[in-house]
């Protein structure tokens, strides 16, 4: 595995040349994006697609996302519809997927064998510097194995993938933390398969009204991945977390009276003493970009079990209850007698 630092705001040319150069020759690349860092393909080869899956321990009906660096190359790949297209110009590159019917120019593997393909352009010079010296999309997840928590910074990654990615190229931590939005333009009104940065709020005032589905809200899991996020376990350490919904200290004090070892992931100034803290924010941003390095490091804290408290699910809190529903293994406490009920 090779290596590669540059500024994530000037990309060294021999390093894109050299991580487009992979990408061409079947080979995969891990890269920083505005949200998490992710593990790219050559859209067009399937040996390559197929070594994405390989490496996350991905299950194949689990499609990856098509990057692109124009809406005229997405348009290549995806059949757009003209009004789409044009809420398109106005908001990429950005943390926005759009899930529209595919041309079917893709490798299979890609879109998971689906009529559609989920794209967007993404806001990071590193991977826009690729697809340009490319010539081609490039698709893939986040770059890390599958079940744990996104990758935001390339440590991340090496520890997930080490040995089993041809170049990580390393552009310093993402700015977003969560992955990106996902909608599905087929559908009308459009429906939100994954919340992101790019709140609801934000997809009407493009969109007009939208669906939010349980499946959005974490509160479920798909049939049918129609997009990333959708089905399987994800973004879950390895120790037992619970989101709270009542007085944080009082759900500490019932674990720890049953001789558990437990640590708080503080967030938005909801905190409680425990035998560890880990502080993740004090607005739903800075807790976004710091939600999947917190579940990193509940791991290395060997404790028992982690809590959290539950978020306001608006704007960006609901992306974050999407992740930790997802995380926790949807163990919510409502109540002492639920928490109790989970031991």
């Amino acid at each position: 595995m090779l290596l590669l630092r540059t500024d994530p705001t000037r990309p060294d040319p021999s390093v894109i040349r050299t991580a487009a150069g992979v990408l061409r020759n079947g080979g995969i690349v891990a890269a920083p994006t505005e949200t998490v860092y992710g593990l790219f393909a050559h859209a067009y080869r399937e040996d390559g697609c197929a070594k994405v899956f390989k490496a996350k321990g991905r299950p194949m009906d689990n499609p990856l996302i098509v990057h692109v660096d124009t809406v005229e190359m997405a348009m290549a790949v995806a059949d757009i519809p003209n009004d789409v297209a044009e809420i398109l110009r106005r908001v990429w590159p950005g943390p926005i997927t759009v899930v529209v019917p595919s041309r079917g120019v893709v490798a299979r593997c890609v879109t998971a064998g689906l009529p559609t393909v989920a794209v967007r352009a993404p806001a990071h010079p590193i991977p826009l510097s690729i697809i340009k010296e490319l010539g081609a999309p490039i698709a893939g997840p986040s770059a890390n194995k599958a079940g744990r928590p996104s990758p935001t910074t390339a440590g991340h990654v090496v520890d997930d993938l080490d040995g089993e990615v041809d170049v990580v190229i390393d552009g310093g931590p993402t700015f977003f933390g969560v992955e990106s939005t996902i909608i599905d333009v087929t559908k009308r009104p459009p429906v939100v398969l994954r919340p992101g940065p790019f709140t609801v709020e934000e997809l009407e005032k493009l969109f007009g009204p939208v669906s939010v589905p349980p499946v959005a809200r974490g509160l479920a899991e798909a049939d049918v991945a129609l997009a990333p996020g959708m089905k399987y376990r994800h973004y879950a350490p390895d120790t037992v977390l619970v989101i709270v919904h009542f007085d944080l200290a009082e759900a500490v004090e019932t674990l720890r009276a049953r001789g558990l070892k437990v640590a708080v992931l503080c967030a938005t100034g909801k905190c409680a003493e425990a035998n560890y803290v880990i502080q993740m924010g004090d607005d739903l941003y800075e807790v976004a970009r710091n939600l999947y390095k917190s579940l990193r490091d509940l791991d290395k804290l060997g404790v028992d079990i982690g809590v959290v408290p539950a978020i306001e699910e608006r704007g960006v809190g609901l992306a974050i209850m999407n992740r930790l529903r997802k995380a926790s293994g949807h163990r919510e406490a409502l109540n002492k007698e639920q928490l109790l009920a989970m031991l």
